[in-house]
């Protein structure tokens, strides 16, 4: 089966499997409270309140409501988010730029320091680096994220003032940085390189370094664990004890016939860490104060917004298959014995 015809495939697939997140999610919307709830007031008479009901169909059985929902699913019609006071697809677009970067950023740091200490821990086991990198990894899957972003806003901000607590720019030189920067991406850090405003550029990296780091530690943590069992099964390997009887250099030997087995089940937790990162975002970026989803998903949760969780959780679904799918094209890259069919 060729590449184009097992993407096809995959992606006539994932109609059914959203299909099945978009009941369940409406479903539990529906169940935790009545959606009409937030557009009633204390004030209204019970006229205004039949009207409300009627207007957004909330007295209709709730199977028309969702067809009508997954209508407007389709038509890219999400509802209207009372938390942002946007439609639901103008909030996504407006906060999911935010969210992007910064987990594009914390996925880029777990990778190039998780995959590394992996390798080294794996061909060095039993010694000093190895243990310590044991250590991390046990630290960073059993920290807390929320604790482990206060610690770091608390050392790194109100004790050494190294990094700012929190936001994606400093709000006192907004004009002089960022205002006369064009948002071609909306990414802060991209547009200010774009835009040659190397100030801009690097108040961006210190605002986004901190909560980026936090959020990909336990990535990073699970990359190096993952990384360093796939090495030491590797390097026992009936071909690496070939490779290494034909009097391949040792570097050789691990740069480009055990790294690169090695990275093949490492690959599927890269991928899907960075979609769980995308979808999952929401403590970090509420300890930090970054605008992006997450945040904007708690207010929609504290606010009872419907439209808002549900847009966000569809949004997050969509990520996270369309990531699986990119590891499974990348499986078939790194392992030439795989079979797309």
């Amino acid at each position: 089966m060729r590449l184009r015809d097992y993407i096809i495939r995959r992606l006539l697939l994932l109609i059914p499997v959203l299909f099945g997140v978009s009941v369940i999610v409406f479903a539990l919307t529906r169940a935790a409270g009545d959606p009409a709830s937030l557009y009633i007031t204390e004030r209204m008479t019970d006229a205004q309140i039949r009207a409300v009901y009627q207007r957004y169909g909330f007295d209709q059985p709730i199977w028309v409501q969702y067809v009508k929902w997954l209508g407007g699913v389709v038509t890219g019609d999400l509802g209207y988010s009372r938390s942002a006071n946007l439609p639901v697809s103008e909030a996504v677009t407006r906060f999911f730029p935010a969210t992007f970067e910064l987990t594009t950023v914390a996925i880029v740091i777990a990778v190039i320091i998780g995959i590394p200490l992996g390798v080294i821990s794996g061909t060095r086991r039993n010694k000093p680096v190895d243990h310590v990198t044991r250590v991390v990894s046990l630290a960073g899957v059993s920290v807390p994220i929320f604790w482990l972003a206060i610690m770091l806003q608390y050392l790194f901000y109100f004790q050494l003032g190294w990094a700012p607590a929190g936001g994606r720019f400093d709000t006192s030189r907004a004009d002089e940085l960022y205002f006369s920067v064009h948002q071609w991406t909306g990414f802060y850090t991209v547009d200010s390189l774009l835009a040659l405003n190397f100030a801009a550029f690097l108040d961006a990296i210190a605002h986004i370094i901190l909560p980026a780091f936090a959020l990909s530690y336990v990535s990073l943590a699970v990359i190096a664990r993952l990384m360093r069992s796939s090495m030491l099964e590797v390097l026992g390997a009936e071909y690496i004890k070939t490779a290494r009887a034909k009097g391949l250099h040792e570097k050789v030997v691990i740069r480009k016939h055990a790294v690169r087995n090695a990275l093949i089940p490492t690959t599927t937790v890269i991928g899907l860490s960075y979609g769980g990162l995308l979808g999952g975002a929401v403590l970090t970026e509420t300890i930090f104060n970054w605008p992006g989803l997450g945040q904007w998903s708690v207010s929609a949760i504290r606010g009872l917004d419907t439209a808002a969780v549900l847009g966000f959780t569809m949004l997050a679904a969509i990520i996270y298959v369309l990531v699986n799918l990119i590891v499974d094209v990348a499986y078939a890259y790194l392992d030439p014995r795989i079979r797309l069919d």
